[in-house]
């Protein structure tokens, strides 16, 4: 009999931060594989609730919690209302991250103290308190999202890639401690993305724009839905041996050294 190793059907997947970007993004598409989507916001019950609707208005099974995931007895509260009134978590995707861009000798302590308890403290809180069950079922699937900021630094964004590069390391020092339990710890690395976020920098002549165009080998943003592959493989059978590996969906970014501007020298 053969076995669709990428199915999610009767899985469910919590993603944090998942009301809009590249969390809806991969949400989407563990969705379409067959997961029953949980998503996770902070700022408004009404945001979220329009979130929920836009995803069972694609046809998929959807429900949305308000907790802030950097606080631990918020996070305790929620997953133990999640598994009450929907089920046991199989998946996990950290999602939920925020960026200050400022340079470090301006930056308030205060600043980079946030940065790193989102980006870094808060995949820590959600995924310990995740685990006990996918522990106690021997099965799990944890997916945190890092950033090429997890392996270059870039001027105004110091708190991000500290956060990013510590994420990194946390992925791989879960899989060391929980691989045993047959729970598989990954990241993904989502290069440059064409999002909301990014729309007044991708226009044409924009130097940051022409910058990405040129540094990226595919000649282009990554689309959101570029991300979906990665993480369906992260969350499903076919990833069962695969832990503590970080897969970076940037076009082929990290790969070059990038190339001159006269060309191809």
């Amino acid at each position: 009999m053969s076995v669709n190793l990428f199915d999610l059907t009767g899985k469910i997947a919590l993603i944090t931060g998942a009301t809009h970007g590249l969390g809806k993004a991969m949400a989407i598409g563990l969705g379409n594989a067959g997961a029953t989507i949980i998503i996770n916001g902070a700022s408004s019950q009404e945001k979220l609730d329009i979130a929920v609707s836009e995803y069972k208005a694609l046809g998929l099974k959807a429900f949305g919690y308000l907790f802030d995931v950097t606080d631990e007895t918020q996070v305790i509260r929620n997953i133990a209302k999640i598994e009450r009134e929907v089920g046991v978590i199989d998946v996990l995707v950290n999602n939920a991250g925020i960026i200050k861009r400022i340079p470090l000798e301006e930056m308030e302590v205060s600043d980079f103290e946030k940065v790193i308890k989102v980006d870094l403290v808060s995949p820590f809180i959600v995924s310990k308190h995740v685990v006990q069950g996918m522990i106690k079922r021997k099965a799990g699937k944890i997916i945190n999202i890092c950033s090429m900021m997890s392996e270059l630094g870039r001027n105004t964004v110091g708190a991000y890639a500290a956060a990013k590069g510590g994420l990194k390391m946390l992925t791989r020092n879960m899989a060391t401690e929980w691989a045993k339990h047959n729970i598989q710890i990954n990241g993904i690395g989502p290069g440059y993305f064409a999002t909301s976020q990014t729309a007044p920098i991708r226009v044409d002549g924009h130097p940051f724009n022409e910058f990405i165009i040129s540094r990226t080998p595919a000649g282009r943003w990554g689309d959101p839905e570029d991300l979906q592959g990665a993480v369906i493989f992260l969350s499903s059978k076919a990833s069962d041996f695969v832990n503590g590996q970080i897969i970076y969906v940037d076009g082929g970014i990290l790969a070059t050294i990038g190339k001159p501007s006269s060309g191809n020298l």
